[in-house]
């Protein structure tokens, strides 16, 4: 038995090994072929020896394949073809052999014609080019091996992976050039801004991709707050806190490193832009404030309390919240913010009470943001929403002020509002009905289109309404009137007409029936005059009605009474004839929208007690024509005639006349001869006209109010109405002739009562608003 060295026994296992392990396997590398070829013979020696000398004789291995390192470096400059590695198979020992190689780099995409063989005993693969590892970092190539002479395959194909090594060529790429971001004034540190990440294209896993980041500048740098940058992930970090009013937006250069040889960098902008936060608090103008408010009403935006945040306006930093913390224990008072100015408005929502001079209720408010406070302490954001300053409201409780009904009173212009002409009774009452004398006063009338008594608040048309009035706005003409009491301090109540010059009708209030027939009834006869509301703004109800301060006629023969919310009773004051009646009435809306118009009334005989019978009588009367005159005319002529008649009774030497009592309802003269006339004497006639004034006067005002309520129904309605016009005939000497109608009178136009033009009825009243017309 023959001893082997130790060395000896070492190489010939690790040629086993070698033999077995390179069958089929195309990816472990071993030494160059020369050397291996060396230590084979050198063991095959030693295992000749070692069979010679006992052992058995060892079987054959399988035949394999022997592939040296194939190294091809990226970007490799050559020269081409260069050498890159080398193949052999064991059958070779004894048989002429044909290396071939084919697949993607040789004959097959990608890069055909990259890879070839030299077609000798060695099996020398060499490169033509250059490589781009990122775009094709490996090949997988196969191997044959045949009987250079025969063509026959000698053994099966191996396929082996040829790796191209990766240089550091590619600099790391950002997802963008530039990257932007915004964030709260108030943002922690411990919160990340944003994160950028760079790409390298080299190897995955090698030193050639791996990528670190910096900050390499930062603008501005207040204070020293700097950004920082975890160099691994790419988020990006603050240092300390933010300050809005010192910078409100940064710019940072971030780089990308690689680790490779040589180091290879790229950078990118990140633009950081800052939301202002709630930093400031907001703080009162003033520490007190003083108020005067009249008790027992409401008051509206009685306070407006003004607030500095140095915060940027109108966003929730800055936008103030108020709240009553102490003196409103009985809800009396409500404050709100003005989004346009944010100021808080403070009102006054239930009456206060009066209980002297010496009282005095104080209010304590206070004011926050919308947003949380926050402020900074070494570095670190602190939140709070409890943070808020304070103010005082010191409020003195007066006497109520005068009222104006209603505050705002709305009217459009009418055609009849001409200097002279009252305007609106625009009164204000004392809301305590304690007897206090109030004075009124124009305090905005820029025009001077109104006067105002100062006693009675009436107001009177001073000058025609300019349509062409500078101090118009979209047609409408505003006016301010003040009631001032006589209290101690005084008190003044603002009342505002809004005058609109063009046509709001669709606004307004109006009578539900202009025209009513009414049976003739006696005094104190009550009509029911209801009103609606305009179609632009329903459910305007109540209303309020009043008759004009300007028509003292109507006045005298008719009054209001109670008002039902949508109507009002219209009570005449006296038995009137029958005819027909203007009546003004000025009705106004809830919302203090005034008109006023003309209610027709016509008193007819009803001869079934509830159906007018046709009349003569118009239900209004119309504009003057051209026979209005010839009525006016008339009715002075009536006058005259009987101032003639009457001067017959005391002419001495003409025929007489005696005048006997008339029964009721036939009013006539009667005649006697001349010479029953001297027993008469001039007393006894006097006496007599006395007596005939009296019992005949009535009949006398029936007879011309009948006559001119005719001529006026014709000359409004005919066109050919002379033949009614025409004077009645009387004799010119001599005894008067038989009147043909049924009351005859004689009186003189001196003789007349001093009322007796208050006394003619409507059909004067008609006539006058022809006039006017």
């Amino acid at each position: 038995m023959v001893l082997l060295h130790p060395l000896e026994l070492l190489i010939i296992i690790l040629l086993l090994l070698l033999q077995v392990t390179a069958a089929d396997s195309f990816s472990h590398e071993i030494e160059n072929f020369s050397l291996r070829q060396a230590i084979r013979r050198k063991s095959i020696q030693w295992m000749d020896s070692y069979q010679s000398d006992s052992l058995p004789p060892l079987k054959r291995t399988k035949r394999s394949w022997i592939i040296t390192t194939i190294d091809v470096q990226e970007e490799d400059k050559g020269p081409f073809p260069k050498y890159a590695g080398q193949l052999f198979n064991n059958r070779s020992y004894n048989t002429s052999l044909k290396y071939l190689i084919s697949g993607p780099g040789v004959d097959e995409a990608p890069e055909v014609g990259l890879f070839s063989i030299e077609d000798d005993a060695n099996a020398h693969v060499f490169v033509h080019r250059a490589i781009d590892r990122e775009r094709t970092p490996d090949f997988q190539i196969r191997f044959d091996v045949e009987n250079r002479k025969t063509g026959e395959l000698l053994d099966r194909p191996i396929f082996f992976k040829i790796k191209v090594k990766d240089i550091n060529d590619n600099t790391p790429e950002f997802s963008m050039e530039e990257y932007g971001t915004t964030i709260r004034e108030n943002h922690s540190k411990d919160e990340p801004v944003i994160q950028v990440t760079a790409l390298d294209k080299d190897e995955v896993g090698t030193v050639n991709s791996q990528v670190s980041y910096s900050i390499h500048m930062q603008t501005p740098s207040p204070d020293g707050l700097t950004f920082n940058i975890d160099p691994t992930t790419g988020w990006i970090f603050l240092s300390g806190c933010l300050d809005y009013q010192t910078a409100n937006s940064f710019n940072l250069l971030i780089k990308a490193s690689d680790h490779g040889r040589p180091q290879l960098s790229s950078t990118a902008t990140v633009t950081v832009t800052v939301e202002d936060a709630n930093n400031h608090l907001p703080v009162f103008t003033s520490d007190n404030y003083h108020l005067q408010i009249s008790a027992g009403e409401e008051h509206p935006a009685v306070l407006r309390l003004q607030v500095e945040d140095k915060d940027s306006p109108n966003a929730p930093a800055w936008r103030a919240k108020y709240k009553i913390t102490k003196g409103n224990e009985k809800e009396q008072f409500t404050i709100e913010t003005d989004p346009a100015t944010n100021e808080g408005i403070l009102s006054v929502i239930k009456p206060l009470s009066y209980e002297g001079d010496s009282e005095t209720l104080r209010l304590v408010i206070s004011v926050a943001n919308e947003e949380p406070f926050f402020w900074c302490k070494n570095g670190i954001v602190m939140i709070s929403d409890l943070e808020s300053t304070d103010t005082a409201v010191n409020i003195k409780v007066l006497q109520r002020a005068p009222r104006f009904h209603p505050p705002i009173l709305v009217v459009q212009r009418e055609d009849s509002m001409k200097p002279g002409r009252v305007f609106r009774k625009y009164p204000a009452t004392y809301p305590d009905d304690v007897p206090n004398k109030i004075k009124y006063e124009l305090a905005h009338d820029p025009d001077g289109w109104l006067s105002v008594d100062e006693n009675f608040g009436v107001l009177t048309v001073a000058k025609e309404f300019d349509q062409e009035s500078p101090f118009l706005n979209n047609s409408l003409y505003t006016i301010i009137v003040h009631a001032i009491d006589h209290g101690k301090p005084p008190q003044t109540g603002t009342g505002t007409i809004l005058l609109y010059l063009s046509d709001i009708n669709d606004h307004m209030p109006s009578l539900v029936a202009p025209a009513l027939d009414v049976c003739h009834k006696e005094e104190g006869t009550s009509l029911i005059i209801e009103a609606k509301s305009a179609l632009a703004r329903s459910h305007s109800e109540p209303f309020t009605f009043e008759l004009p301060e300007d028509s003292e006629d109507v006045k005298h023969n008719w009054t209001l009474g109670r008002n039902f919310g949508q109507s009002v009773e219209l009570l005449m004051l006296r038995s009137l004839p029958q005819g027909s009646y203007l009546v003004p009435i000025i009705i106004q809306d809830k919302q203090g929208f005034s008109i006023r118009q003309n209610q027709h009334i016509r008193l007819c005989f009803c001869p079934d007690g509830h159906t007018c019978k046709n009349s003569p009588v118009p239900q209004a009367a119309v504009g003057l024509g051209s026979g209005a005159i010839v009525i006016v005319l008339m009715a002075f002529l009536l006058l005259l005639v009987s101032s003639i008649m009457l001067c017959q009774c005391y002419r001495s030497g003409a025929k007489s006349k005696a005048i006997a009592p008339l029964q009721e309802g036939e009013q006539t003269l009667i005649n006697y001869n001349e010479e029953s006339r001297s027993s008469f004497s001039e007393n006894g006639c006097f006496t007599a006209y006395k007596t005939f004034q009296a019992r005949h006067l009535d009949c006398f005002i029936q007879t011309v109010d009948r006559t001119l309520a005719q001529k006026v129904y014709y000359q409004s309605t005919l066109e050919d109405y002379g033949d009614i016009c025409e004077p009645c005939r009387y004799t010119e000497e001599g005894e008067l002739e038989a009147s043909i109608s049924p009351c005859s009178t004689s009186i003189g136009s001196e003789d007349l009562p001093d009322d007796f033009l208050d006394t003619l009825g409507p059909t004067f009243s008609a006539l006058e608003e022809i006039c006017q017309k």
